[in-house]
């Protein structure tokens, strides 16, 4: 059910945020831009999403404990590395970027192959849409951290342990 709450989340910033490029700025029809939209909502909720957001940083915590255990390194610069904080913005910052190149991607491609004559038009209306698009998936993958994905958040916490 999370999950689903997340896709009409995400379909719903999408195809806001479309439809008032395309469709109003562009001139693009509202039939192509929903279909553009939620193409994009669920390409980029399964790469995006599923596989980078929730995967990147993976392990990351403990290979770094074990390296500083293995070191016998009681203390360093390096230890907020473990900090759930952190994770979650190296996995944000992460997936937002690919996120970005994914939206401006299916954008322009759907574009080129739908709309007559798009020319640059197209171009630039999905690197704008998509820009626009990674700030609204920046703030998205923190509702996905504290609501769908539970057990990222709780892994990380559990990894924070005081020595």
């Amino acid at each position: 059910m999370n999950h689903l709450k997340a896709l009409i989340m995400k379909f719903l910033m999408i195809a806001v945020v479309l439809l008032l490029i395309l469709t109003v700025i562009y001139d693009v029809e509202i039939e192509k831009t929903l279909l553009i939209s939620l193409a994009l909502t669920l390409i980029a909720y399964v790469l995006g999403d599923l596989m980078i957001f929730r995967r990147a940083g993976d392990g990351a915590s403990n290979k770094q404990s074990a390296t500083r255990d293995s070191k016998n390194y009681v203390s360093n610069k390096h230890a907020d590395a473990r900090d759930p904080h952190e994770d979650h913005k190296k996995r944000n910052m992460m997936a937002t970027i690919a996120d970005i190149l994914l939206s401006f991607f299916v954008i322009w491609v759907m574009g080129e192959s739908m709309i007559k004559n798009p020319g640059e038009d197209i171009i630039q209306a999905a690197l704008i849409s998509a820009l626009i698009i990674g700030v609204g998936e920046w703030f998205f993958h923190k509702y996905l951290d504290k609501n769908v994905f539970p057990e990222k958040d709780g892994h990380a916490v559990t990894n924070n342990s005081h020595h």
